[in-house]
């Protein structure tokens, strides 16, 4: 039997866009002529896998038809949630649809991670769909690199969970990782069987209001409408909270392979570096006193850029009006101004920098300094700098 992928695709991405009212979703986003949701949809035509399921709402699908039709998805199903429930009733929801077999291994994977060993990723899904059982849940488990406090993380036991750790402090994280923890990826492997069972015994509730809402919604056109009353009846839970705390048939699958969910302008600044050649073009590069420039990606409402800044080069001190600002340091050590602090970078250190935020970035030292940009706002012209201090003198 094929496996059955259901994207969860409901996110609205608030994280990124914390001062807009009209966010972009983050699966939607267009990084360079692709999405997240896009290179999900493309994953999922690995032949272990049968037609995906969507899970969204009203708001989204518009978009989700938009991806389907540009990646010649041909057979699918989408199940509207009529209402936001957090992440419990829409993966009960998906899996309570007629057409799935009792017996069917099905694999949810969030519309908003970007997975860069796709091959291996699959190969462990197949390698492990004998081992579902009517009750047991599979989960899947990254390497970390760092110690994050982005991320969630998960402690085994000969391959059992043992404990998760809700993003822990840095110092936390480090403990966790000496312990041979995993980030946990949010991504589950499991059977229809095992979620009807498990949400039986642990979440009634939940159950059987999303079970009427699927037995009422109405179909039209590939898409599940679930019924508003019975689906807004159910508490709102995610996954991790409904189930996985509780139930102790919890298997790890563990993946050493580059993975984020791109859920910060930090994880979004390090993906552009790690793939700055895909990006880099010479009419881009901008010389200046200090150094140079170079304009990766020209987005919606956001800029990526790379700074170099010569041996006792210092951009001059300023503030924006219309922008924010995220930095990730490549190469060097930078010295840096923010409002009255002064700091000194390392590699793969990050600093924000606020609207209105008076900052410069100074380079007293002999080697060249690195730092990939995120510009972040309505306007993201070189207009938009207000000089207070400048050794080339350009104040005028």
């Amino acid at each position: 039997m094929k496996i059955r992928p259901v994207i969860l695709c409901g996110g609205a991405g608030t994280r990124l866009w914390p001062n807009t009212k009209n966010h972009q979703a983050k699966q939607f986003i267009d990084f360079g002529n692709w999405t997240l949701l896009g290179k999900t949809l493309e994953r999922v035509k690995a032949s272990i896998f049968d037609a995906p399921i969507i899970s969204t709402n009203t708001k989204y699908l518009k978009q989700v038809k938009q991806h389907l039709k540009k990646h010649k998805m041909r057979k699918f199903k989408i199940v509207l949630e009529p209402a936001k429930r957090n992440t419990a009733p829409a993966i009960l929801s998906t899996a309570l649809i007629k057409d799935i077999p009792n017996e069917q291994p099905l694999m949810f994977l969030a519309a908003d991670h970007l997975i860069e060993k796709v091959g291996l990723f699959n190969k462990a899904i197949k390698k492990n769909q004998k081992k579902l059982t009517k009750n047991n849940i599979f989960i899947f488990g990254i390497k970390p690199t760092l110690p994050s406090s982005e991320f969630g993380y998960f402690l085994t036991r000969n391959n059992k969970v043992t404990r998760f750790v809700e993003k822990p402090k840095e110092a936390k994280a480090k403990q966790i990782i000496s312990k041979k923890g995993y980030w946990n990826s949010g991504m589950f492997y499991l059977r229809k069987d095992s979620i009807i069972n498990n949400f039986k015994k642990y979440q009634p509730n939940i159950y059987r209001n999303c079970n009427k809402a699927v037995t009422k919604a109405k179909y039209k056109s590939n898409v599940f409408y679930l019924n508003k009353q019975a689906f807004t009846k159910a508490t709102a839970k995610s996954f991790d909270y409904a189930i996985l705390e509780k139930t102790k048939d919890i298997y790890a699958i563990k993946l050493d392979i580059l993975w984020s969910d791109l859920g910060s302008w930090k994880e979004i600044c390090k993906m552009y570096g790690r793939n700055k050649r895909h990006y880099y073009k010479k009419k881009n590069v901008f010389h200046r006193p200090w150094g140079s420039y170079v304009n990766l990606f020209n987005g919606k409402e956001f800029l990526i850029k790379e700074l170099y800044v010569k041996p006792k080069g210092i951009l001059s001190l300023q503030k924006h009006h219309h922008r924010a600002e995220h930095w990730v340091v490549i190469q060097g050590k930078p010295k840096i101004t923010l409002n009255k602090k002064y700091l000194t970078m390392k590699p793969d250190e990050s600093i924000f920098i606020p609207l209105g935020a008076i900052h410069r970035i100074e380079n007293p030292y002999k080697k060249p300094v690195k730092i990939i940009e995120a510009q972040v706002g309505s306007i993201l012209k070189e207009t938009d700098i207000v000089r207070f201090q400048d050794i080339y003198g350009r104040i005028k």
